[in-house]
């Protein structure tokens, strides 16, 4: 019995480490998948699904989480030093919020699918992704414009919000620039 409950731990903390990569690796899709090759695995099947190059999966990962499965915006501040609500209900690798979560649920079938799972994360980003491609034209391989689509919203997108807000147009394109390197990186790893 002790065995077997000790093997348990085990297992279960050694599936938890597998899901914390070392920070350096972050910014090196080969070591990404090195360490976690299930995200590999994960990547591809989404790209199989919707068509958005694994590159620009990960970068989106990056940008909204850094790799972080229970990622939330910071609470705000009542009088500077009580916590209070935070801003959105983003959550996860994704950071998708509860309604564009419950639509892609809707949409996919995939009541299941959790927020802080990486699979189910790349799928909805590859699911937002082809959404924004068939709504908006934006090709699938155009990170800039993706992200612009993914942060503002397709409607926001489509009203033009983003071009108001010089920070977000330099997220975007550090964004672009991170699914270049990702891309470039692959082809020598494989």
């Amino acid at each position: 019995m002790k065995l077997a409950l000790s093997t348990v731990l085990m297992i279960a903390v050694l599936s938890g480490c597998s899901q914390t990569l070392p920070k350096k690796s972050l910014d090196n899709i080969c070591s990404i998948y090195y360490y976690a090759d299930d995200w590999k695995e994960a990547a591809f099947d989404s790209y199989e699904r919707w068509g958005t190059p694994p590159s620009v999966l990960l970068s989106i990962v990056y940008q909204e989480s850094s790799f972080n499965s229970d990622a939330r915006p910071e609470r705000e501040y009542l009088l500077g030093f009580i916590p209070w609500f935070r801003p959105t209900s983003a959550y996860g690798y994704a950071q998708a919020t509860d309604a564009t979560w419950y639509d892609y649920q809707k949409s996919t079938g995939r009541w299941r699918a959790q927020r802080n799972a990486i699979d189910d994360a790349l799928d909805f980003i590859g699911w937002y992704n082809h959404r924004s491609h068939q709504r908006l034209g934006i090709k699938k391989t155009d990170a800039y414009n993706l992200y612009l689509a993914y942060h503002e919203g397709q409607g926001g997108y489509k009203r033009g919000t983003h071009k108001k807000k010089p920070w977000l147009l330099n997220t975007a394109k550090t964004v672009a620039q991170r699914a270049s390197r990702y891309r470039q990186q692959y082809q020598k790893c494989r």
